[in-house]
């Protein structure tokens, strides 16, 4: 299974799975099909966006979580 963490680029989070972009799109990241943002680890883009501190590992905790439930819904 993949694990995501704060220093996962985020080209890498959506090969995963592309779901995984709506958790970014909840936190005001609507940019991740930008060039620059693809080559951001989670912790870059969210600095970008004022996403810091706790907000960034709850995200995090947020995609595994999708990653895990999609593992056992296969």
């Amino acid at each position: 299974m993949a694990v995501i963490t704060k220093d996962t680029i985020i080209n890498d989070v959506l090969k995963i799975d592309i779901n995984l972009a709506r958790y970014l799109f909840e936190i005001g990241m609507h940019c991740v099909g930008c060039p620059a943002s693809a080559g951001e680890t989670i912790e870059q883009a969210c600095a970008v966006h004022g996403v810091t501190g706790d907000a960034v590992e709850e995200l995090v905790e947020k995609m595994n979580a999708h990653i895990e439930a999609s593992q056992y819904a296969e």
